[in-house]
């Protein structure tokens, strides 16, 4: 049976993730892969749940970072690791490294702490390939200026933003074989280019 691939896209609020996860679906099913789209958090009945909370509902940094750990927990269980056991291509909005990105970056929560959640939670799983859409801060919050009405986090004031990204891209050089980085800022097209080149070797 062909093994199952886990890929994660990631970036700050506004990076582009969402324009390009219908056409990764796609180009895997183009190879003849069974593909499953999830999210995080959500991805289950619970974890939607809990995704409404932690979206719109104040909270300490240190509860939001476990209602994150505890959504991932059910995900993991319920989606992630059967869709994977079957030989699907498990493709997930947001993962692990954002919370690494919003809580440690952007909270200011000790990345230590994660650390033992992440072992905890994840075990040894990890994702095959993490697509990290970047772009400056500035562009991220103009194409959010006139999207839907702005989530807890989308809120937060541009320092905040700033944070997240230097922390995404300091996890990011921390693990190279995994994380790629892709220049959200440029268009469709020449992203799409891109991520052509990085995924033919996991076709």
């Amino acid at each position: 049976m062909v093994p199952g691939l886990f890929v994660t896209l990631e970036g700050v609020d506004g990076a582009g993730k969402s324009s390009h996860l219908e056409w990764l679906a796609d180009w895997f099913r183009a190879r003849g892969r069974v593909v499953r789209q999830t999210r995080e958090p959500g991805g289950t009945p619970l974890g939607e749940r809990l995704r409404e909370i932690v979206l719109h509902q104040a909270m300490h940094p240190d509860t939001e970072a476990l209602v994150m750990f505890a959504a991932r927990r059910e995900h993991i269980e319920q989606v992630i690791r059967p869709a994977l056991a079957a030989g699907e291509v498990l493709i997930s909005d947001r993962f692990t490294d954002a919370s690494f990105a919003y809580q440690c970056g952007g909270r200011g929560l000790p990345e230590a702490r994660l650390e033992v959640l992440e072992n905890w939670v994840l075990g040894d799983l990890q994702p095959d390939l993490t697509l990290l859409f970047d772009v400056p801060t500035e562009i991220a919050a103009a194409r959010l200026a006139n999207a839907r009405e702005p989530d807890r986090f989308e809120r937060e004031q541009g320092e905040f933003h700033a944070r997240v990204r230097a922390a995404y891209l300091r996890r990011a050089a921390a693990h190279r074989e995994r994380i790629r980085v892709i220049d959200g800022s440029r268009t469709l097209e020449r992203v799409r280019i891109q991520l052509a080149g990085i995924l033919e070797p996991f076709a």
